[in-house]
């Protein structure tokens, strides 16, 4: 990371900040206030965004550029290199979360259509895209082929927080989320090829770099998630509060460790999270939600740097532009990439307009209209501000619209049962497990009888907790809605008890005989 970079938004501040002098520690206290107040503000505006529906990504930005020189805050920053530095640790932050909250039995029918809409796709959307900005806009082509390379990814952290959201088919959440993790992969090559060389002279080279990446990641993250998941089931930490640090260790790992082969470091990141996030790891709920956590920081960090690089009063002459390529992108670009993508799957032409309307843009475009601008591309600003502008624009249409469009093509009705969110603590030496299992509200579980939750043998609810209250519940206690269940088990009935649980969670005491899949409970 470059210093140079915060220490102009050091010497930006007011008073005793602004006198060209080394970072302080009284520079220092200037700074964490101010990040502590953006950081307070952001995760209050969550509850605005929430409520209008609008992504929590423009608040963000919207604070950044309150706080730049075109704001109240007069901070001047425009170091493009800190920001890209920063972006993309932000991004690795944000394709870890995603990953880990990924469902393995959701996304698994959906990763063929997935990855041809993120090669096959996102190749019809540069070219479609790159032809809108060169013939309508005037624009040269390397400059057409660098915007339509940067704003054919959709945005991982705004499908992510938008998408868990409505109650969409698996397979739909499936695909979107799944083509979200990969397609950046891709397009970063994309961008950096056009930015660097500005032209391609034989594609097929490009290509198979594309693919030797991509497979290398792939290779990379699938490698250092079973490793890492093998070592936190089997190594016992000294505390609980280790584990999740651990987990997004080994994410991040695996990013630095797939870019440092010359493969793609977010495919690795976001197949070794994913892998993660399906292992059944201990303390799991505790791990999820730091990486929740770490995942709002991310962004909240990575919007409002963007917001200050931004100046707003130079983007007049970009705005109609921008527009324009939104509109090829949104209303033929991303269909006719669709189409054609998913053309050797049966897809309903329902699903595939949610998927076309739903190829939300966020930071992730910003941050790769960065890279001309670190190497020198000619018009570099005026590409940045036009992705800005779109980015902004388009996410204000289709963010708040996206479910409306899933009710209207009844994609979004009716909601599955909530599923069961269950923390396992090993005992070592007694060579057993206590799963705490929460209740939530769409649980199927609400109204069973502890003695009809069939527990395999050498399973058992030893304790209850109900509305601050703890107590040993009878066979013919009846479970309720925000219930906590503490289940001992032994260590070889230790997965069948969970299958089992689950499976009630989703169909209720008559579980084995509504075809739940094996619930592992004994005859």
């Amino acid at each position: 990371m470059r210093a140079d970079g915060l220490l102009r938004v050091a010497r930006s501040l007011p008073g005793p900040a602004r006198r060209e002098q080394p970072l302080t520690v009284h520079h220092l206290n200037q700074l964490l206030l101010i990040c502590a107040v953006v950081l307070l503000v952001a995760v209050a505006a969550v509850r605005i965004s929430s409520r209008s529906g609008l992504p929590s990504l423009l608040v963000y930005l919207g604070i950044g550029i309150a706080m730049g020189q075109d704001g109240i805050g007069d901070i001047h920053f425009d170091s493009a290199e800190l920001t890209q530095v920063i972006g993309y640790a932000a991004l690795v932050v944000i394709l870890a979360e995603g990953g880990l909250g990924t469902k393995w039995h959701e996304i698994r029918p959906a990763l063929p259509a997935a990855s041809s809409l993120a090669l096959v796709g996102v190749a019809v959307s540069v070219g479609v895209t790159a032809a809108g900005a060169h013939y309508l806009i005037g624009l040269e082509w390397r400059q057409s082929l660098i915007i339509g390379a940067v704003v054919s990814s959709t945005d991982a952290a705004a499908v992510f927080s938008v998408l868990r959201k409505i109650p969409l088919p698996a397979r739909v959440k499936g695909v979107l989320e799944a083509e979200s993790g990969f397609n950046d992969a891709p397009v970063v090559i994309l961008v950096v090829s056009f930015s660097t060389t500005g032209h391609v002279e034989h594609w097929y080279v490009l290509l198979a770099e594309i693919a030797m990446e991509l497979a290398i990641g792939a290779a990379i993250g699938l490698a250092v998630g079973w490793l890492g998941a093998f070592g936190l089931r089997h190594v016992a930490l000294p505390a609980s509060g280790l584990y999740p640090i651990a987990v997004m260790a080994i994410a991040v790992t695996a990013y630095a460790a797939g870019a440092l082969a010359h493969g793609s470091g977010f495919l690795a990141v976001y197949l070794a999270s994913m892998v993660l996030g399906n292992s059944r790891l201990p303390h799991w709920p505790a791990t999820r939600g730091f990486a929740e956590g770490l995942g709002w920081l991310a962004q909240i960090g990575m919007f409002v740097l963007l917001g200050l690089l931004v100046t707003p009063h130079e983007m007049g002459d970009d705005i109609l532009p921008a527009i324009v390529i939104g509109l090829v992108l949104t209303m033929v670009a991303r269909p006719l990439s669709i189409v054609i993508g998913l053309l050797p799957f049966r897809v309903p032409w329902q699903e595939q307009a949610l998927l076309s309307w739903a190829g939300l843009r966020g930071a992730v475009p910003i941050i790769l209209a960065t890279i001309p601008m670190v190497n020198g591309v000619e018009s570099s600003h005026r590409i940045f501000n036009i992705v800005f502008v779109l980015v902004v624009v388009y996410t204000l249409v289709q963010g708040p619209t996206l479910p409306w469009l899933a009710r209207k093509l009844r994609l979004g009705e009716g909601s599955e049962a909530a599923d069961l969110g269950i923390e396992s603590a090993p005992l070592e030496r007694l060579r057993g497990h206590l799963l705490s299992v929460p209740i939530p509200d769409g649980s199927r579980m609400h109204g069973v009888e502890v003695n009809e939750l069939r527990l395999p043998t050498g399973a058992a609810v030893t304790l209850v907790v109900r509305d601050g209250t703890s107590f040993v519940p009878l066979p013919t206690t009846v479970l309720r809605r925000g219930d906590e269940l503490l289940v001992v088990t032994t260590d070889p009935v230790r997965d069948a008890a969970e299958r089992r649980l689950r499976a009630v969670g989703r169909g209720g005491k008559l579980a084995g005989w509504l075809g739940t899949g094996n619930d592992g409970a004994s005859t």
